[in-house]
């Protein structure tokens, strides 16, 4: 019995789809003509000759197959019929219109919601001043954050914006260099009065060091001093992180040097926590970047977080803790 019944409301559902897939502009000349009282009236109305209305009344009740209108010889009135569906079509026409003029603003206005991903070191670290500041400038937007390591993808997950640490390029999906990043190497002061600091990057060797890698035995890092000459250091670490998050909670607890990105160490770095081994030699981090989807215009709600994020960067992290 299912089965019969359900190969009927499909028809159904086709058949009204088609039945209201025509003109708007042809239901708004109708309500205007009921409205108005008048075909000239609507005609002056909506700037379109008194044939064109009138056309555009016969085509809407032939593609609905029902009399809208009594035609009189001076005069035209709505029939029961066009009265019932000229209350159904205002109510469309209106609920249109401000979904058009919503679709508009996000242009312009920033309200709405915001959902945003990045990585949980980034997360952790550095977006919540940024969102805090965010959403105080613009308590309009509610925001939603999604920290995770796995790339999500922006269109299945229904995000706007991604903040991405490293190089790798997304295809079909606009992304904005916000700025270069660099790896360091940090220490606690009471670490470095316990050893004395490296002077050239092979001293590493007799050093506690933390990388945030998973892989087992001899690791090495390339570091560059910003004038040509690089080094590759191989290191068999003292303690190995699964991420750049506890790496930096193990190097300010002392328990070695940390090779960290400089934006996760900055607050560290600024408050006197951590201090910078082995300057200038650095490694490179590839940029941060905001990757969001591609179209013609960003809503404002993304353009304005996505500038906002790049501003608040610049502004609370000191040059010192970001650049070489």
């Amino acid at each position: 019995m299912a089965g019969r019944v359900e190969p009927a409301i499909s028809h159904h559902m086709v058949a009204r789809t088609e039945t209201f897939g025509g003109n708007l502009d042809d239901l708004r000349a109708f309500c205007a003509v009921v409205d108005l009282g008048t075909v000239t009236a609507a005609a002056e109305s909506l700037r379109e000759t008194k044939g064109s209305v009138s056309r555009r009344l016969s085509r809407l009740e032939a593609a609905l197959g029902a009399t809208l209108m009594a035609r009189h010889p001076r005069a035209v009135s709505p029939t029961a019929e066009g009265l019932a569906f000229h209350a159904k079509v205002q109510e469309c026409l209106a609920l249109l219109d401000e979904a058009a003029e919503t679709a508009r603003d996000a242009r312009t206005v920033p309200a709405g919601h915001l959902r945003i991903t990045t990585s949980v070191d980034f997360g952790i670290e550095v977006m919540p001043d940024i969102v805090a500041s965010f959403r105080e400038a613009y308590p309009q937007v509610t925001v939603e954050m999604l920290n995770t390591d796995t790339r999500l993808d922006l269109a299945a997950n229904r995000i706007d914006l991604a903040l991405r640490l490293g190089d790798v390029e997304e295809t079909g999906y606009r992304s904005t260099r916000i700025l270069d990043v660099w790896m360091a190497l940090y220490a606690t002061p009471a670490y470095l009065a316990s050893k004395p600091a490296p002077t050239a990057p092979a001293a590493l060797a007799e050093h506690d060091v933390i990388l945030a890698r998973e892989r087992p035995g001899v690791m090495g890092i390339l570091l560059n001093d910003g004038r040509g000459r690089t080094e590759q250091v191989g290191i068999r670490p003292a303690i190995r992180a699964s991420d750049f998050a506890t790496t930096l909670r193990l190097t300010l607890a002392g328990a070695g040097i940390g090779h960290l990105p400089s934006l996760i160490a900055a607050r560290g770095f600024e408050a006197g926590l951590l201090v910078r081994v082995l300057e200038p030699w650095a490694t490179t981090g590839g940029a941060l970047r905001a990757v969001s989807l591609a179209g013609r215009e960003l809503p404002a709600r993304v353009r304005l977080f996505r500038e906002h994020v790049r501003t608040e960067i610049s502004k609370r992290f000191s040059v010192n803790s970001m650049q070489r």
